[in-house]
């Protein structure tokens, strides 16, 4: 291991990014520290504890002056818990999740009070990790919507969609087409980044379902560009890849809005495989050629 000392401020900030794109949240202590151990002790304690008897009324600690001793037998039975740091986090069910989210994308009657719900819900998990809240940004009155799956590590960063290298990607492919990032509305289907830019669960899409729905029933784009396989199979369905749903224009309902949708690769697919910018580009033709008709 090569002390942080030992390196220049921009090997440390390029060390500090390499990690925070690994999806590493928590910083390691100075020392090292032995979980296993410490888990073996507190397990002792709680053994101890639990088989220690009982003592007699009057030892251990002295009462308050004024005080009364406990009248109850559960009382002088229990066994003192260790305070915690702080309260753990209460599960809530699958279905209790969807509903909530539910709820608070229903009463937002408008893309600043979605956000502003958005930012108060806490029954996603990806919320916890995630640095910012990303939600759609651009021009709603343009009536093109681009839908990406989720936030990649320059989007949580800075909190907006899009953002750094696959943003400029984005930006090309869309200046192909006579358009611009700030001409649409970009937005994603999940608004916090995934550790490890792990593709979003089932249980995680459903729960964040309401609140892309709500936010094409508000924008209420006439056309609709999806981005990647992710996307694609969340508003489409089924098993197919993003070779197999692109190209073809289909109609998609949210929130009793429908809207022309059209599916493609995204910007990473281009980035990782040049190849791909030759289907992208047909694509984006088709994509052209219905809000320029």
């Amino acid at each position: 291991m090569i002390p942080a000392n030992d390196l220049s401020p921009a090997e440390l900030a390029a060390l500090l990014a390499f990690h925070a794109d690994a999806g590493v949240e928590w910083l390691l202590e100075d020392e090292a520290v032995d979980r296993l151990a410490e888990f073996e002790t507190m397990k002792a304690r709680r053994a101890e504890a639990r088989g220690a008897p009982q003592r007699p009324a009057g030892t251990g600690q002295s009462l308050a002056a004024g005080s009364q001793p406990a009248a109850s037998t559960q009382s002088r039975n229990a066994v003192p818990a260790a305070p915690a740091a702080s309260p753990p986090a209460v599960a809530v069910p699958d279905e209790q999740a969807v509903k909530e989210a539910r709820f608070a994308a229903e009463t937002a009657r408008s893309l600043p009070e979605l956000r502003t719900a958005m930012e108060s819900f806490n029954y996603c998990n990806l919320k916890n990790s995630a640095r910012n809240l990303v939600f759609a940004e651009g021009n709603p009155a343009s009536g093109i919507m681009i839908v990406g799956p989720m936030p990649y590590p320059d989007d949580d960063r800075d909190g907006q969609p899009f953002a750094g290298k696959l943003g400029e990607m984005l930006e090309r492919m869309l200046s192909g087409i006579g358009l611009a990032k700030q001409d649409v509305l970009l937005t994603n289907v999940v608004p916090w980044r995934p550790p490890g830019n792990r593709v979003p669960t089932a249980r995680e899409a459903d729960i964040c379902r309401p609140f892309i729905e709500r936010q094409i029933a508000l924008a209420e784009p006439r056309q609709l560009l999806l981005l990647g396989n992710f996307t694609a199979r969340f508003f489409f369905g089924g098993g197919d890849t993003i070779h197999q749903l692109r190209g073809e224009w289909r109609e998609v309902s949210a929130g009793g809005h429908r809207v022309a949708t059209l599916a493609t690769l995204h910007p990473q697919d281009l980035v990782t495989a040049p190849v791909n910018k030759r289907l992208a580009w047909q694509d984006l033709l088709a994509f052209r050629a219905r809000f320029s008709g």
